[in-house]
């Protein structure tokens, strides 16, 4: 008989109680939307339910251990509490990367691999001879070693230039991004908390580029009502407003963004729950959240056909599987030519992956 049998959890013997500590309230921080006093608080009561701590190592030892580990400070006069460092920060995003693509590895120099020969870091079963310029971390040694015994023979042995050759290699090229975070009340429409694995996924894809894409560009910006460009810093902060879904300005932004790229290689992710159900005509807002209004549905097709024709593909996460969004999304995504996946959040850690990998080309 097929099926799975459950044991009881056995924490890791080796693991420290602040270890296993720091590992949920850096969940909780997240969940919280970087509120340390909130985690904390969270966190203790947890600590009740579960005895998460020891008689020897308490939550006052942990906050302790995690001001003195330079994870949280003590606010200014007037502010009151504790508030998150930029370290604790940076453990954020090196743990949604864990996360959600914990199965890779960094990249020796960080930059997207295309099927074209030029300048890059990994071999093709080519050689050339040196020219100026070339690097020597390439050199073919076995054949330059032979070419200088053909020419010059074993007992007056020497190596030139003229004996040198090196390995071809493949160009690798850069790449600009655009991230999209949906934060209309949809987010936590019915109970649902779809924010903070959104955010999880963000914070995952953008330490990804930061470590194996050093070179690449990666811009977020979160839409609503409108659309505005955020910092990587501000992510674990992100909250849901009582905004509609104005998917139009969000890819408006994102199109500014990429035009001032002058890399030729651009995309864009978006991640949503909901249809479009706001557009701006002039100072005033287009609203309708029964059904798909029309009027805003061709803004949105007729963008992502614009970004077809800027070369920008959209790879879309809708969160949805009702049967009018999905004709939505199928529509938006054919007229740019991009990919769409409708999934739960858990699952949006790999499809990220998968096609940002894929987006190589010179």
């Amino acid at each position: 008989m097929l099926g799975f049998r459950f044991s009881d959890y056995t924490p890791d013997p080796n693991q420290s109680t602040f270890d296993r500590l720091f590992k949920i309230f850096q969940e909780l921080m997240l969940y919280a939307s970087g509120d340390v006093a909130e985690a904390l608080a969270w966190l203790t009561e947890l600590d009740k339910t579960y005895q998460l701590t020891t008689p020897e190592y308490g939550m006052g030892d942990f906050i302790r251990d995690l001001e003195e580990q330079g994870f949280i400070r003590r606010n200014g006069e007037g502010e009151g509490g504790m508030g998150p460092t930029a370290k604790l920060e940076i453990s954020l995003r090196q743990k949604s990367l864990d996360d959600v693509f914990g199965d890779l590895k960094k990249a020796k120099s960080g930059k997207h691999q295309t099927g074209f020969i030029g300048r890059g870091d990994e071999f093709t079963s080519d050689v050339k001879p040196y020219e100026f310029g070339d690097t020597l971390e390439h050199l073919a040694v076995t054949n330059s070693l032979r070419n200088a015994y053909i020419n010059h023979g074993i007992e007056e042995f020497h190596l030139t230039q003229d004996d040198l050759e090196v390995h071809e290699t493949y160009y690798q090229s850069q790449m600009s991004s655009v991230l999209m975070i949906d934060i209309s009340h949809s987010m936590i429409l019915y109970g649902e908390d779809r924010i903070t694995p959104a955010k999880k996924v963000a914070l995952a894809l953008a330490e990804f580029i930061q470590t194996r894409f050093p070179k690449d560009t990666l811009d977020i910006l979160v839409f609503g009502d409108d659309a505005w460009t955020i910092d990587l810093q501000d992510i674990p902060y992100l909250q849901v407003g009582p905004y509609h879904t104005n998917t139009v300005a969000g890819l408006e932004l994102a199109m500014d963004i990429l035009k001032r790229r002058r890399n030729p290689n651009k995309q864009i992710f978006m991640i949503t729950d909901g249809k479009p159900t706001c557009i701006r005509i002039g100072k005033n807002y287009y609203k309708n959240s029964f059904g798909l209004d029309r009027k805003i549905v061709n803004r949105c097709l007729n963008l992502a056909l614009r970004c077809k024709k800027m070369g920008v593909p959209i790879t879309t996460f809708m969160i949805a599987r009702d049967p009018h969004l999905v004709r939505f999304v199928e529509a938006f995504t054919q007229a740019n030519d991009g990919k769409a996946f409708y999934s739960s959040l858990q699952g949006l850690g790999s499809f990220v992956l998968e096609n940002y990998k894929k987006r190589k080309r010179k």
